[in-house]
């Protein structure tokens, strides 16, 4: 039984994902929506994206820059740490940001309209509630994950470079000229790529575990907790693969 809940809750994201990406392009597009949702989105999760992202620029360049000192590789400790911060934390920082402030609060408005029976409503009156209330929600997340990356890059480069050259005592222009030994322009690109994809998945888990809610308000909170879970489970395997499809695709620079 278990299993074939597993199945069928994921065919039912993998349909919702089709529906919503089809309707991007095909329905008329809902500004006032997507920028009522975005503005919601980044109240509730901007302020946690910048604490989180110092922390995450400071452990990596403390991690780094021990390592490459013991190494004696210190000048590439701006590289190393900018490329890990680029390509992989700020995406996954995003990302866990996204699914567990802004999914669960979309699967928590969308279960309760479920419950209030306003879903059966649109639909008695012609209304496609994936078009209407899901789309919206969802190009809203992708919009702000891309912003929030940016934002956990910019706050964990800076981390990087206060504990990397105040703390540990390293060069500032080693750490600002070996950006690019290792770094590059590809770097940056597909870590915005997995950001938007993330927060992309992460409001399609919730919109879907909200519009499958029942059995009154526990039923909504047995969702939302659900839909964290979930949420954040797609987006590691997710990211194990798009990683290794990078890596097969673009060639890697050397030191």
């Amino acid at each position: 039984m278990r299993g074939g809940a597993l199945v069928e809750g994921l065919g039912g994201i993998g349909l919702m994902t089709a529906e919503v990406a089809k309707a991007s392009v095909t329905t008329r597009f809902q500004f006032r929506e997507f920028v009522e949702q975005a503005w919601f989105i980044i109240s509730v999760t901007l302020m946690p994206s910048i604490l989180v992202s110092i922390p995450f620029g400071a452990v990596i360049s403390l991690q780094v820059g021990s390592l490459t000192g013991q190494l004696g590789a210190q000048s590439f400790a701006g590289a190393t740490a900018v490329l890990a911060v680029v390509r992989e934390a700020a995406p996954i920082a995003a990302a866990l940001i996204i699914a567990g402030a802004a999914g669960s609060a979309i699967c928590s408005d969308l279960g309760s309209r479920k419950i209030r029976e306003e879903i059966d409503a649109m639909e008695v009156l012609g209304i496609n509630p994936v078009v209407r209330l899901v789309t919206p929600r969802v190009l809203a997340c992708f919009f702000v994950a891309i912003m929030i990356n940016g934002i956990v890059v910019a706050a964990g480069i800076g981390g990087g470079y206060f504990f990397t050259v105040i703390v540990q005592g390293g060069s500032a222009g080693s750490f600002l000229s070996s950006f690019t030994a290792l770094a590059s322009l590809n770097d940056l690109w597909i870590g915005m790529a997995k950001a938007g994809i993330f927060g992309f998945l992460a409001a399609v888990v919730g919109s879907y575990k909200g519009l499958s809610a029942g059995g009154g308000p526990s039923g909504v909170g047995r969702a939302v907790n659900e839909a964290v879970i979930i949420a954040f489970m797609l987006l590691f395997v997710l990211n194990s693969l798009m990683t290794a499809i990078y890596f097969q695709l673009v060639p890697q620079d050397g030191l």
